[in-house]
């Protein structure tokens, strides 16, 4: 089995620009006056858009990722398939100015195999939000560290260190389909197990 293949490169590129375009308004480029701070901004900068992406596409991505090659590791198949729908959600929500985000990318898809050794099936379960906290702690340490950073590359680490935050906090809650559920409470039974469908 390949390593990664097109479609799911293709699936992450299409994934990367919507979650991009949903986060553009919250994480932009252009520092915030006072002023505009205080104001939603109706204008779409593209600049602004591959800033977000930039923020936005390693936490998510990588996550998933994470979840397929330690899969993969154990032995197991692993797809990593997207999710129109959930995506459809969070662009329908940033359109209508919603203040909650909700955004389901896509999920890692592994074979019944897995159900058979539940220390295996915990462990991908693990690796999306691990990725996740080593994210925020690289941006934590850079923070800490480097002093010459301008406004827009603090902005950026910021920005990084608070969304991972975020995806560790919200992924490993033990309820439905999150991740903290897999891990606590083990492979369910029968049928394809979806490791990971929900990232906000």
């Amino acid at each position: 089995m390949a390593l990664i293949t097109l479609t799911e490169i293709l699936y992450f590129v299409i994934l990367s620009l919507i979650i991009g375009y949903i986060f553009s308004g919250a994480f932009t480029y252009r520092a915030k006056t006072v002023y505009e701070m205080g104001k939603k901004r109706k204008k779409f900068y593209w600049r602004d858009l591959g800033f977000a992406v930039l923020i936005t596409a390693p936490a998510i991505v990588l996550h998933e990722l994470a979840h397929k090659f330690v899969a993969m590791g154990f032995g197991f198949d692993a797809t990593f398939q997207l999710f129109p729908l959930g995506l459809a959600i969070g662009v329908i929500l940033k359109l209508v100015g919603s203040p909650f985000i909700l955004v389901a990318p896509g999920f890692v898809e592994i074979g019944t195999a897995a159900f058979a050794n539940p220390t295996a099936y915990r462990l991908i379960a693990l690796a999306g939000p691990v990725i996740n906290a080593l994210l925020w702690l690289a941006a934590t340490i850079v923070l800490k560290t480097c002093h010459n950073l301008n406004r827009t590359q603090k902005s950026g680490w910021k920005m990084t260190r608070m969304i991972n935050l975020i995806l560790f906090i919200f992924n490993m809650i033990p309820f439905g389909p999150l991740d903290g559920a897999k891990v606590l409470f083990g492979p369910p039974g029968g049928g394809w197990c979806v490791i990971d469908n929900i990232a906000s």
